[in-house]
């Protein structure tokens, strides 16, 4: 049940900033829904390909398209109100990647694939939707920059095998290691943290 929730959850946030950043772009309504859609489940859909679990999540339970549907209007009729808040999309992206990690790393442990494998689809399903929704929107996706975002995921990832392993009770590693993504995500844009740059 709880794994349930936090995936229609994180369709929900995911799909707001996608519209929020379609709004930005000033894009019609179709397009923002179609950049809603692929920020919402983008990242999901390539988790479940690649691990062999089809047909996809969305696919399956039609609550997840109209729960996108939703963040539509929502986006739209609130959207004075959602732009006067400093730094909205990046809440709801921080929230999204917090969410979809925990969730995509679970999935994939719950078909036996080993704990690496599992970190990795969870960071996957965090921020592949984000890299759709920029590559569309013509931004260099986040991962790409010096950002601290994927790094928020793995970290993240990590700690929910490392609690699991010290035998922390299931509820209570899921909100911690959620907490700690977006914890990781607002003190590294608080403080610039950043990655080092290759150059030459």
């Amino acid at each position: 049940m709880l794994i349930q929730t936090l995936d229609l959850l994180g369709t929900f946030v995911f799909a707001i900033s996608g519209t929020l950043a379609a709004a930005e772009k000033r894009f019609d309504v179709f397009g923002a829904a179609v950049l809603g859609f692929v920020t919402a489940v983008g990242g999901g859909t390539i988790r479940d390909v690649l691990i062999g679990n089809t047909p996809v999540g969305w696919m399956r339970d039609l609550s997840y398209l109209y729960l996108i549907l939703l963040a539509v209007p929502v986006s739209y009729f609130f959207r004075t109100y959602i732009q006067k808040l400093r730094r909205t999309m990046f809440l709801f992206d921080t929230i999204g990647i917090g969410l979809f990690t925990i969730l995509g790393l679970k999935t994939t442990l719950a078909i036996g694939l080993s704990p690496a494998i599992a970190v990795m689809m969870g960071t996957v399903s965090a921020v592949f939707g984000g890299v759709v929704r920029d590559v569309l929107s013509r931004e260099v996706p986040l991962i790409f920059r010096e950002e601290i975002y994927a790094t928020a995921c793995i970290i993240g990832g990590l700690c929910y095998l490392a609690l699991r392993k010290l035998g922390v009770e299931e509820d209570w590693n899921t909100f911690i290691t959620v907490l700690m993504v977006i914890a990781i995500r607002v003190v590294a844009v608080k403080w610039h943290l950043r990655l080092p740059r290759l150059t030459k």
